[in-house]
């Protein structure tokens, strides 16, 4: 048993939001249909270099444990194949640009004609309302607007966006979330109800503590590397192999921290006696610390601030990711057949429920594995399936 195993999922997105979302679903269970278009498929399955076999390893990356039909929406044919899938679906979701789907006749409105039960969930860059939601919403341009690369960076450095599409993932994340709150009301209610998530939102609400700074003091966040803009010392130093990170988020921490790394005389200096001090006199302390980390290699100071429970780390590359004891052990690392790529890797499932965990069973699909087999449950025989193709329905 899995939590969504009874819940049939019709994902209509593309590239990175809506597919992560989607993901998510079909890792606890859900029946998730990937409709796409004939001949060119999700966009994502062109992005490469690299590829695996012809298949893009982006694409790989978040399309597992789903099926894949190719249906032309612009086909009247297409359109009611759709319709007959939405008529048993519990969940739609899509991250068409705003008014896509009301040209297409397969909106929410359409759909809860024929199922009013149906839960409708809209990814979008800004939303389905207000002056921007018609705007084309990519990663880059919302970690600009919503404020992650004003405060990603070295000081007096141009603004740096994080290396992952963390605005797509993010409205993903919440896009689940809002559908599995929808199922629940569901549950109470019997009635479906349309979701609205916007990449833009979602970072915004990420702001936490650092809109609470702004505020509280009116200043935009500066740019502070990998430093912490209320937590000193919070940060990587370079060290003789390489860098570190440490966190020290408590005094009782620090005075740790001093002892570990032999230099009594810094909890003794008043100037650095509790974190408010330290924050104030940031910039000596940071220039002493970096004097100091430099006179070991990072293995020799994990050990020893390790030793004293400070909490520090490496930073690592992604091979010493993917070989970390930590992450094999947790199973963040997962190994699967797929049809003409071979064995490949995915990542693992990161929520861990004890009684009806997620797993991973379905590779990526290729470009419409699945039609012939969804359109026979329908009720299409193979006649019918075979002109469908040839009139590129699907």
């Amino acid at each position: 048993m899995k939590p969504l195993d009874t819940i049939t999922v019709l994902d209509l997105s593309r590239a990175l939001a809506g597919p992560y979302c989607t993901l998510m679903l079909a890792d606890m269970g859900a029946r998730v249909i990937k409709v796409e278009r004939p001949g060119t498929g999700d966009d994502t399955r062109g992005w490469g270099p690299p590829f695996i076999d012809g298949q893009s390893a982006y694409f790989l990356s978040i399309n597992r444990n789903k099926k894949s039909v190719t249906l032309n929406l612009k086909e009247k044919e297409g359109k009611e194949i759709f319709y007959t899938l939405s008529e048993n679906a519990d969940v739609i979701v899509e991250n068409f640009r705003p008014g896509t789907t009301e040209k297409l006749g397969i909106s929410y409105g359409d759909i809860k004609n024929i199922n009013e039960k149906i839960i409708y969930c809209s990814i979008s860059g800004f939303g389905q309302t207000g002056p921007y939601k018609t705007r084309p919403g990519y990663d880059l341009i919302l970690q600009g607007m919503g404020g992650l690369m004003t405060m990603t960076g070295e000081e007096k450095r141009p603004p740096v966006k994080i290396g992952v599409a963390i605005t797509d993932i993010a409205a993903g994340m919440f896009a689940a979330y809002g559908i599995v709150l929808a199922l629940y009301t569901r549950e109470r209610t019997g009635t479906g109800q349309y979701i609205d998530t916007s990449m833009l939102d979602c970072q915004v609400s990420w702001l936490t503590y650092q809109a609470g700074n702004f505020f509280a003091t009116g200043k935009s966040p500066k740019r502070l590397g990998s430093a912490h803009p209320t937590i000193v010392p919070y940060q990587a130093f370079k060290t003789t192999s390489g860098y570190i990170n440490v966190a020290v988020g408590s005094e009782k921490l620090w005075q740790n921290f001093c002892q570990a790394i032999n230099h009594q005389e810094l909890a003794d200096n008043p100037h650095y006696k509790t974190n408010r001090d330290r924050v104030e006199h940031r910039k000596e302390l940071i220039i002493r610390l970096q004097e100091i980390f430099s006179e070991k290699t990072t293995e020799e100071w994990l050990k020893v601030l390790q030793e004293r429970g400070v909490p520090a780390g490496p930073i690592y590359t992604f091979d010493q990711i993917f070989s970390d004891s930590q992450v094999l052990h947790r199973s963040m690392l997962v190994e699967m057949e797929h049809p003409t790529a071979g064995i490949i890797k995915q990542t693992g499932v990161p929520v861990k429920l004890s009684e009806t965990p997620g797993s991973i069973e379905l590779h990526p699909p290729l470009l419409g594995e699945h039609t012939a087999e969804i359109l026979t449950d329908l009720g299409y025989t193979d006649d019918e399936i075979r002109t469908l193709k040839e009139k590129g329905v699907i």
